[in-house]
């Protein structure tokens, strides 16, 4: 995930007169109407796989093919740099620039690693830092990526655990936030997670300049079995995290709460309805510092959720069939569906198009 979205006008300086001259000519139309863009990877009906910027009206302005099914797209705002990551255990991630100088370039996940699917750039676009799995000794690393330098690799640091997922950028600039979700794979077994009985999840802070592991943060020994997944930065240092429960579905614990250095990790009290209604499961998350709320999706509970950010109570409720991707709007949260529909929770459903919208959502710009 990257920082602070960008104005349309910033957006267009990063990305240059010759991505506005690459457009088609509805794509252009699409841009110069559009107040916010918005990012996420994609899958269309005859097999193939992409990654598309999309207006707030949710028209597709433009759109790269990726090799392989995407998960989530990291953005570098004032470079224009993108990468669309494969999802777990996926092998290639694959870095574009809004401006369309150069083209596609895939980038191969070192031997021994796989990428988790999530990435994110240091604050002055000169590397990417990538969640990796070091599979032979089931170690969570980092993957540090020398972006002038076509994207070579050139170094890692660890995760400070197992199964790393999604991570933020502090404000400082060069502090991580990893979330760890304690599940070890291997690709010769595929998807299959490999040690649901001795879990260890854990939210740790890293210094991504030294490798430091600043600070390692866990839940309950009784919550070994609930996945620290995704995450979504608050304030300078803050974050608010959202779970996934790999224990029994007849349990119903806390999926989403708040951490930041030096404060013990708090877990929301979310009403028990509503808890059921995610089915142990949340696909991604997304903040609003304005209006001080957080939005939550599950797939499986085909529901996306609007939270307080101090308590974690539910503050609105949208049903939405395989709803996944959520992110942060002008007048609420635009969410994304594997059905094809986009959702604004200050208009309701915008458009139903024919792609399939993969399990995160990045607002750009606006």
């Amino acid at each position: 995930m990257a920082g602070e979205p960008v104005s349309r006008r910033d957006f267009l300086k990063a990305a240059g007169l010759g991505f506005a001259a690459s457009l088609s000519p509805a794509g252009a139309e699409e841009l110069s109407r559009a107040d916010a863009v918005f990012a996420s990877a994609y899958s269309d009906k005859a097999g193939g796989f992409g990654a598309a910027l999309l207006s707030e009206d949710g028209a597709v302005i433009a759109s790269i093919p990726l090799p392989v099914r995407g998960h989530d797209v990291a953005h570098h705002h004032e470079s224009g740099r993108a990468v669309a990551f494969a999802r777990r255990p996926g092998t290639v991630a694959v870095a574009f620039d809004t401006a369309r100088n150069a083209p596609p370039r895939n980038i191969m996940a070192a031997p021994g690693r796989h990428f988790y699917g999530h990435g994110v750039y240091s604050p002055d676009g000169r590397l990417l830092y990538a969640s990796e799995n070091d599979f032979d000794n089931a170690a969570g690393m980092i993957g540090i990526y020398d972006v002038g330098d076509g994207y070579r690799r050139i170094g890692e640091l660890t995760s400070g655990g197992t199964g790393p997922h999604d991570m933020v950028l502090l404000g400082n600039g060069r502090s991580l936030a990893i979330a760890n979700g304690g599940i070890e794979t291997h690709p010769d077994f595929g998807r299959t997670k490999l040690n649901l009985a001795t879990m260890e999840p854990c939210l740790c802070f890293v210094d991504c300049v030294h490798g430091t592991l600043l600070e390692r943060q866990s839940l309950p020994k009784q919550l070994h079995q609930l996945s620290i997944r995704h995450l979504a930065r608050i304030g300078h240092n803050g974050v608010y995290f959202a779970c996934q429960y790999e224990g029994s579905q007849q349990d119903h614990p806390p999926l989403c709460g708040h951490a930041e250095p030096g404060s013990s990790i708090r877990l929301f009290e979310t009403e028990p309805g509503a808890l059921a209604k995610l089915k142990n499961y949340i696909g991604s998350v997304a903040a609003d510092p304005q209006r001080g709320t957080l939005a939550i999706t599950s797939p499986r509970g085909n529901c996306l959720l609007i939270l307080d950010g101090k308590t974690g109570s539910v503050l609105r409720e949208s049903n939405l069939a395989n709803v996944c991707g959520v992110a942060e709007g002008h007048r609420g949260y635009r969410a994304t569906t594997g059905n094809g529909a986009i959702f604004d929770t200050a208009k309701g459903t915008i458009s139903n198009g024919s792609l399939q919208w993969d399990n995160h959502l990045l607002r750009i710009s606006g």
